[in-house]
């Protein structure tokens, strides 16, 4: 299978939160979309790693991506390292996407950061023909470097370099995070409280949303920073 967007997150629900409405808006049109977990969120305060597994499961379904894998890595003490940069690689020449998208550059959690350097290097690693990598059964991989990466924006408010109009798609990406029940606003949960677990973070999906839409005019907008410069062949492709 090749794809035209892989997403990595560092954790489940990171994606939904960061690029879900994106996502969704692009499936609906058509593209090819896998998620890549790097974690099991396993180290998370609320919930366990088995529940982010069904959880996870369950949001893919609401977005309509065409698979999730999830590489198992350490919740908190992953390394962009060369070990864990050739599973990324591996992963970047099976599917062969045209865009990868993934963590914020900066973020409140250090994973968020990390998975950010990880995949970012793996991206250009990937299109280096001495190095060498196998698939499942064996059969030596080709380079492939995809033709863009896409940051998502997580907790900062950190400026976009794009943004995506998600006019419509807001309600389906709300409705993937909140797959995540064991993470999110839940009046009846007795687990301890969170920065992610209020009501006014949960509010903060939409009305941050809808704060960007009003920048460029629209109504909802998920914004990305970039690693190099978008060119467009007319100042009239810009809206």
């Amino acid at each position: 299978m090749t794809l035209d967007i892989l997403a990595f997150g560092a954790h489940p629900d990171d994606v939904e939160l960061g690029c879900g409405a994106t996502l969704a808006k692009e499936i609906d049109q058509g593209k090819k979309v896998g998620i890549i977990d790097l974690t099991r969120g396993e180290l998370g305060t609320r919930g366990t790693a088995k529940t982010r597994d069904e959880e996870a499961t369950t949001a893919a379904t609401i977005l309509g991506v065409s698979f999730r894998k999830n590489l198992g890595f350490a919740d908190g003490f992953f390394l962009n390292d060369k070990a864990h940069q050739l599973e990324v690689i591996k992963l970047i020449r099976e599917y062969r996407p045209e865009l990868i998208l993934c963590n914020a550059i900066d973020d409140r959690h250090i994973d968020h950061g990390k998975g950010n350097r990880l995949v970012s290097d793996a991206c250009f690693l990937s299109g280096l023909i001495k190095i060498e990598t196998k698939n499942g059964d064996g059969v030596i991989q080709k380079p492939w470097r995809p033709k863009q990466v896409y940051h998502y924006i997580q907790w900062k408010n950190i400026t976009p370099d794009l943004v995506v109009d998600v006019s419509g798609y807001i309600d389906k990406k709300v409705k993937a995070v909140m797959a995540y029940k064991t993470q999110f606003y839940d009046t009846t949960s007795k687990e301890p409280e969170t920065p992610i677990s209020n009501k006014n973070f949960l509010d903060s999906i939409t009305y941050r949303s809808r704060d960007l839409g009003r920048l460029v005019g629209v109504d909802n907008a998920e914004g990305f920073t970039v690693e190099r410069y978008i060119a467009v062949d007319s100042l009239f492709d810009i809206k």
